[in-house]
């Protein structure tokens, strides 16, 4: 492959033959590109199939494809992309579960990871319950290019800081991470302006926790002190045994303790991964 073929004259001194020709990538059988590239992780796939038409045919094929997807593919192919799975290719499949797509109004997004085929999931601030939220005493809602919900919820004080939040999904089988995504100090590209209003939050720790329908729960209480930058606080992880059953998650996220106030904290949402 990539040299030509040479014919022997009667001396045993090679000769390049006018009738053969030199053989390239195109000349590969396309059943055996396939296999190859089975063996490939999916961005290097939709590389090489750039080579040439035989590549590109070959990438398409099912067999290639259905190893990476989720388990329950057909479901989350029928909820996300509001297709019969048995309508489409394998490879549109995957291609399709990869694009975000938004639920529940608008508030949740989820899509799959295109290298590693897992599913994550974004809760936005919107579809959580936060004390005080309709009060601009309290909280503002700014609108920033730093969320991919196009807007953050800002907390100016509180003495009571509640969040709490629920998710149901079929989530596919596997381990899982939980996040929150916060930052100390305004979604602002100016800094001497991000942290100037922050207080309150190295007194006590900020209690995350969530609970999962299968019995998995998780605590953990951390002092929020670094400022000026998003930070995703790891709450803890969590399995998932049945792709086919709807998974419920309740998480939440307090500092309750009514003898100081707090404030100058910007929430964006709470994210979740396969890890």
């Amino acid at each position: 492959m990539g040299s030509g073929f040479s014919t022997v004259n009667d001396g045993g001194s090679p000769r390049t033959s006018s009738s053969k020709r030199w053989l390239g990538l195109g000349d590969i059988p396309e059943n055996c590109v396939a296999m190859v590239l089975a063996h490939l992780d999916p961005p290097d796939i939709c590389n090489l199939a750039r080579v040439s038409r035989c590549f590109h045919r070959a990438s398409s094929a099912d067999f290639i494809w259905e190893p990476k997807l989720p388990e329950n593919y057909m479901i989350l192919a029928e909820k996300l992309m509001f297709y019969k799975a048995g309508c489409l290719s394998k490879k549109d499949i995957y291609a399709g579960l990869c694009c975000p797509v938004r639920f529940s109004r608008g508030k949740n997004e989820v899509w799959m990871d295109r290298e590693g085929g897992g599913i994550c999931m974004l809760v936005s601030w919107k579809g959580m319950k936060i004390t005080g939220i309709d009060d601009r005493r309290y909280w503002s809602h700014i609108p920033t290019s730093q969320s991919r919900f196009e807007t953050i919820a800002y907390l100016h004080q509180i003495w009571w800081l509640e969040v709490e939040g629920d998710l149901k999904f079929e989530l596919p089988a596997g381990r899982y991470s939980l996040y929150f995504r916060l930052k100390l100090g305004r979604p602002t590209q100016d800094k001497n302006k991000q942290t100037q209003l922050v207080h309150g939050w190295d007194i006590k720790p900020v209690r995350f926790q969530f609970s999962v329908s299968n019995g998995d729960h998780a605590t953990t209480e951390r002092f929020l002190n670094e400022q000026g930058k998003w930070i995703r606080h790891h709450v803890g992880d969590f399995v998932i045994a049945n792709s086919y059953k709807p998974t419920k998650i309740n998480f939440s996220m307090t500092q309750i303790d009514c003898t100081h106030q707090k404030g100058g904290l910007s929430l964006d949402s709470v994210f979740i991964c396969r890890k």
